[in-house]
Parts: C-alpha cells; structure tokens; sequence
C-alpha cells in the first residue's frame, strides 16, 4: 500500500503547479500504525516531488492506544511537528460506550509523554454523550485544560446507521441523542475554553493564539488540497474528486498507473453553497465583496434577502465590513441557517 501511495503522489505532482505545500497530514483510518520509516519514506517523496514551504505543519492523527512512549520518542525525531490524539472523553464509561480502544489513564499517560517532546498538539473530545451530566463534561474540559493542550476539537456525539450504537438506540437500551443536552455542553465548551484563552475559530475547533490548525483552516477557506489513499478527496478549485474506498482496486489502478479516482465538477452555485457553509462556520464569516466579484451582485442580493430572517432572530449579523457572520446564539446552528441559504 505504502509504494501504491507514493505512485499516487507521483501521477499527481503537476496538479500544484508551482504553488507550495503549507501543510502535510497523515490521518483517517490508524495512520499511526505506519512505521517511522514509512513516514519518512512518503514525506522524503513529497519533498523530492512537491515545492514545500519551511515551516509546513506536518501532522499525525493518533489514539491513546497507539502512542506508546517509544513510538513518541520516535515520532519527536521525525519531521511530523503536530499531533491529533483522539482522546474523546477522559472518563472509561465514555469511552466503553463510544467503544473506544484505550481507557482514560491511556489518555493521561499519552498526553504525559506527548508534552514531553511535541509543542503542537491537539486532541478531540465528544459531547452530547447520553446520561453525561453538566459536571462531567466540565470535568473533561478541566483535564484538558489542566494539561495545557493549545488545541480543542470538539463535535457533538452523532449516531450513524448500521452502527452498534444505532441498533442500541432503535431497541431502547440506549436513550436516544439529546439537541439540548448537546447545545447545553456546545455552550459550556464555548464559555469555558474562552476563560483559558483559546479563539473559536470555526465551530468545532478552539486555538490558543498561533496555534490553529493550518490544515483544517485550508478547507475553510477554500484552498486547493490533495488527498491520498483509498478513499480520499480532493479540491483543485473548480472540481473535487475521491478516491475508490477498495484497497486491492486502489493499488491494482495505480500499479497500471491509472488514478483511481472520480471527478464532480462543481456548480457555480455548489461553489457559493460551499462557501456560505464553511464561511459560517468561521470566525471570517461569508464576504460580501468575495460574493459579488466570484459570483455576481445577483448572489449577493440573494444572500442578503434570504439572511434577514436569520438577522432579525439574532443567529446572523453583517458586521460593519461587510461580513456576515453567525452570532453565539446561531453558532451551534450554523450547518443548518447555511443549508437554508443554499442556492439549489
């Protein structure tokens, strides 16, 4: 898989152009399971065939579990300069219930040794857990606190279909996801991380002052990215394309030097959409000066119509340069007014 990668990135290294490489992430599935060697091995490729700019960030998603204090030392000696550790919940029924690999004490002890040898870190927590009180989840954001972690990922508990937790759910073992238990903790999170300073800057996502994530903010502010790896999506401006999810076609494709990929080429309303979507969900709002030179005074008018609704119930406001952007009330449902403003 790992030669099917770098074919991969070979086929593609003129999609770039001359523009340079601002950040490199290894995540989705357990890509923490690559060895030191394999990760150097694809980023010694990404140097020798991408322009790559001094201070990239180069991330590694990561579980408690896979982290042991040797594999951390390693990973220090690497180029990889920014850890995901997806902690969820520092509490083991948390974790049992989200059936999660690692207990809490993994956690801690991960988070010990992490700190230890990377500056850059950032860790994922769940809320909206059923039966989770207000004090245990302020108990989560304390631990987190408490370690100094410069970076939260937060995002409410979500129940997809064909998951053990659905079956759970549907037969009454399980009390079903509660919104106001989720927007109780969503506003708890956002006053308690606002104390320690950190910046929401996207819905989701609570930096300390140089510490967002350079990643996350190039999907939200609409940059090309190119994905690699079964299953993978990409963004070059105007089309996205993603990866066959099938492991044996995906390296049989490139092996016959084939991309094994599809392509949808966007819309210009999916391009307003995308924009109004992400744009809500940031601190950077949706530009009214951006709309009208990428999309034309009509989309304009059009956004500024259908957003009053939203205005005069306090979840929208146009600041004085011309952004519109989601007040703390309508934060916790920006996915939503954005979908309303859709242009289909």
């Amino acid at each position: 898989m790992i030669y099917a990668i770098k074919q991969e990135l070979l086929l593609r290294k003129n999609e770039f152009g001359d523009e340079q490489i601002e950040t490199i992430y290894f995540g989705g599935g357990t890509p923490s399971l690559l060895s030191i060697e394999e990760i150097q091995f694809l980023i010694d490729t990404i140097y020798t065939n991408y322009s790559v700019v001094s201070d990239v960030e180069i991330t590694l998603e990561a579980n408690p579990d896979d982290l042991s204090t040797q594999k951390i030392k390693d990973l220090s000696k690497s180029p990889i300069n920014r850890l995901s550790i997806g902690i969820q919940s520092f509490f083991d029924d948390d974790l049992k219930f989200m059936n999660r690999a690692h207990t809490a004490e993994e956690s801690k002890k991960c988070l010990v040794e992490a700190k230890k040898y990377f500056k850059n870190i950032t860790i994922d927590l769940i809320y909206g857990v059923p039966n989770m009180s207000d004090k245990k989840w302020f108990l989560n954001l304390q631990q987190a606190f408490d370690f100094k972690i410069p970076h939260i990922s937060s995002y409410a508990l979500t129940v997809e279909e064909k998951t053990a937790l659905h079956s759970f759910i549907k037969s009454g073992k399980t009390p079903p996801i509660d919104e106001n238990l989720a927007l109780q903790h969503f506003n708890m999170l956002v006053e308690e991380s606002k104390k320690q300073g950190f910046v929401q800057y996207e819905i989701s996502n609570f930096g300390k002052p140089n510490y967002f994530s350079k990643h996350n903010m190039s999907y939200w502010l609409g940059e090309k990215y190119i994905g690699v790896g079964p299953s993978a999506h990409s963004f070059n401006g105007f089309e996205r394309s993603w990866n066959i999810s099938n492991n044996a076609k995906y390296v049989k494709d490139l092996l016959e030097n084939k991309l094994p990929s599809q392509t949808e080429k966007l819309t210009k309303n999916n391009k307003f959409n995308e924009y109004v979507m992400t744009g809500l969900r940031t601190i950077w709002g949706v530009s009214f000066e951006k709309i009208e030179n990428d999309f034309g005074a009509k989309y304009l008018e059009l956004l500024i119509q259908n957003s009053q609704p939203f205005i005069e119930k306090g979840l929208l406001e146009i600041s004085k340069n011309r952004i519109l952007i989601t007040t703390e009330k309508g934060k916790f449902l920006a996915d939503g007014i954005a979908s309303d403003l859709f242009l289909l």
